[in-house]
């Protein structure tokens, strides 16, 4: 059986090749050469990474000595992963203390499984449990992440994702383990019982609300060791400013296209304005301007670090992109769609909500996700205003004394981690395209 399936396999696959890449004589000399070319540089490429790989040196000139020469005299190629693993803890954490690292780890592990059910098939309120991140995660993020001090409202906010957090999970995975859903449990026992029906939503909220402040106070003593805000760097860096980025900018986004699309000529004016002129200029330019010029417009006695003046400036930038893009998906849509929703009795609002930004989300995707692809990608650029994010943190190892000169392994390494983040964005996206085109049809 297994010879067959091996035969049948090996069938097909030369089908393929002889339709796709052998059917001519002109075909099948580029294909050859393509295959001598890609098997030359695949197998360069993993001779030098892993056959003749170091992973243990104390410095690069060990390397070369442990590499060695071959019997022309002839030095051997091979890379040096010792300076890599030395610093990779510096390239993913930058120079924060690490002794308080597990605050990164638990919170990059809080927002995957927070955004886990999204991923999850057949399971309901995905849409409240992504507000809900967006809405709460961040304050979470922000104190776990710097820790010190905190206000009563920033305990209360805190304590309110925390119980959102927990709610989602156990919900989510009772749903899918027990098929016993704890939002519905809830709802029936306490909410359905005391108040009406148009009234749970509110009840759920007063709920949680009340549990947060009572959480708030029990936790008010309760204070993470400060770090300052110039220890964070790294990949933890790139993640925190490109996420702000993504999670605020696209609603910003949908305002500024609303905006624009306006009949009031102070708001249209107001959203054209803005957005031409943040995307007229690159966004180098943006970060320089908000160092230098947003503590000018700030209160005396008012300071901004310069994260968050970067973040600012990311956010402010990646909305008028977004902001162009969803217009661009609402004029795909037919008039008459607004029509009907205006027929049906709904609002504005109600008929955005409902009916036509649900259709032009689906036109929205791809770019949309091209642009949180290229603000990913970009944020790179804010190691020009003096903050260490990966790339700068790849290059300060190839300027430590005892690797100088090692620029291929950890860039290589930089460029691996991006193109995993930036594949697993375009498939999900990729994903929730078909998905979308298949509930449209």
């Amino acid at each position: 059986v297994n010879q067959t399936v091996s035969n049948s396999i090996t069938t097909r696959w030369w089908n393929w090749a002889r339709e796709n890449l052998f059917n001519s004589w002109g075909n099948t000399i580029i294909s050859i050469i393509c295959i001598i070319i890609i098997y030359n540089v695949v197998w360069g490429i993993f001779s030098w990474a892993i056959l003749n790989g170091v992973w243990e040196a104390k410095d690069r000139r060990e390397c070369f000595a442990i590499l060695g020469k071959d019997e022309a005299g002839n030095p051997i190629h091979g890379a040096c992963w010792a300076g890599v693993r030395e610093w990779f803890n510096n390239i993913i954490y930058g120079r924060y203390v690490k002794a308080e690292q597990w605050r990164v780890n638990l919170g990059i592990l809080i927002v995957i499984v927070w955004l886990a059910p999204l991923w999850v098939p057949d399971l309901k309120r995905k849409a409240i449990i992504g507000f809900g991140a967006i809405g709460l995660y961040p304050f979470l993020a922000s104190y776990l992440f710097l820790g010190g001090e905190r206000s009563w409202f920033v305990s209360f906010m805190v304590s309110l994702a925390m119980i959102v957090f927990c709610y989602n999970t156990v919900d989510w995975v009772g749903v899918k383990a027990f098929r016993v859903s704890l939002a519905d449990s809830l709802r029936w026992k306490i909410v359905d019982r005391i108040f009406a029906e148009k009234q749970h939503t509110y009840a759920l909220m007063g709920l949680f609300a009340i549990i947060a402040v009572i959480l708030a106070s029990l936790i008010q003593d309760w204070i993470l060791v400060e770090v300052n805000w110039v220890r964070m760097g790294g990949f933890h860096l790139t993640l925190v400013i490109s996420g702000f980025a993504m999670v605020v900018g696209l609603p910003c986004g949908i305002i500024l296209a609303l905006g624009r699309r306006s009949q009031l000529p102070i708001i249209k004016a107001f959203s054209v304005t803005f957005i031409e002129v943040f995307r007229s200029v690159p966004l180098i330019t943006i970060l320089f301007m908000a160092t230098a010029m947003f503590p000018l417009f700030m209160p005396e006695g008012f300071e901004l670090n310069k994260l968050v003046q970067v973040i600012a400036a990311v956010c402010l930038f990646t909305s008028c992109y977004l902001a162009e893009i969803v217009r661009s998906g609402l004029q795909a849509i037919p008039k008459g769609q607004f029509e009907a929703a205006s027929s049906i009795g709904l609002g504005y609002w109600q008929s955005m909500g409902l009916v036509v930004m649900p259709q032009a989300l689906k036109f929205m995707i791809p770019n949309i996700v091209s642009s949180f692809i290229g603000i990913f990608k970009d944020t790179t650029l804010v190691y020009i205003v003096g903050m260490f994010d990966i790339l700068a943190m790849t290059r300060a190892m190839s300027n430590d004394v005892p690797w100088r000169g090692e620029f291929h392994e950890p860039f290589l390494m930089t460029a691996i981690i991006f193109f995993v983040c930036c594949y697993a964005m375009s498939q999900y996206s990729q994903r929730l395209e078909r998905k979308l085109s298949g509930e449209n049809q």
